[in-house]
């Protein structure tokens, strides 16, 4: 029952997905911080920026975002940010395009926590002569991460399973693999309880381990 299992990677398909995650979960938590911190900047315009981006991006489909990333991008413009094989181009415009998507949530995640720190601690960091960009990297940003793990660790799972959407574009990810074994073998619920398994197995105990460090890291108010 289980022989045909030996003619696929299952295991390179799931490697492709942890690192699609990785990368996609490092570059919008570096983008999605850069965001946050534009939405409650002091620059009118900076501000404006990053409302518009996140009211919009999270309000694009992602397989819009995806499909946009490699036909626009890679087939029509010739961007392949420095790929010189397609499968290659593929998958890092793939990370780019979860990137985009993903630091929208990430942004609003860090805002919810930023919005738990009194604002007199940012007040008085002010009053001793510290730059705005000083308060926020010091005071603010530091205890707004540690109450955000919660959300954060949230974004982190559905990016997960956002990586799925990677196999429109041809990314040899789980969720390619998937459907080419359903579509030449007749185990239609095996098949589908073995990616979710494994999908399972990848989001269970980051939920976990997160929601504990969470816990241990929690700002005491």
């Amino acid at each position: 029952m289980f022989d045909f299992l030996s003619d696929y990677d299952i295991l390179g398909a799931f490697w492709t997905t942890v690192q699609l995650a990785l990368l996609s979960a490092v570059g919008s938590l570096i983008w999605g911080t850069l965001l946050a911190a534009m939405r409650v900047g002091p620059v009118p315009l900076m501000r404006g920026f990053g409302t518009a981006y996140v009211n919009i991006v999270r309000n694009i489909p992602l397989t819009v975002i995806i499909l946009f990333a490699s036909l626009g991008l890679y087939q029509t413009l010739g961007v392949s940010l420095g790929a010189d094989r397609s499968d290659s181009a593929n998958f890092r415009l793939a990370v780019l395009g979860l990137i985009v998507y993903t630091s929208a949530f990430v942004c609003e995640a860090l805002r919810s926590g930023i919005n738990t720190v009194p604002v007199g601690q940012a007040e008085a960091a002010r009053a001793i002569g510290l730059t705005f960009s000083q308060v926020l990297r010091l005071v603010v940003l530091p205890q707004a991460f540690r109450s955000a793990v919660g959300p954060l660790t949230n974004v982190l799972i559905a990016l997960t399973k956002n990586t799925t959407v990677a196999a429109a574009i041809g990314v040899a990810e789980a969720a390619l693999l998937m459907k080419e074994m359903i579509e030449n073998e007749a185990q239609l619920l095996l098949i589908s309880a073995i990616f979710a398994f494994g999908f399972v197995v990848l989001t269970l105990p980051t939920g976990l381990i997160l929601g504990w460090v969470g816990k241990k890291v929690a700002v005491k108010r």
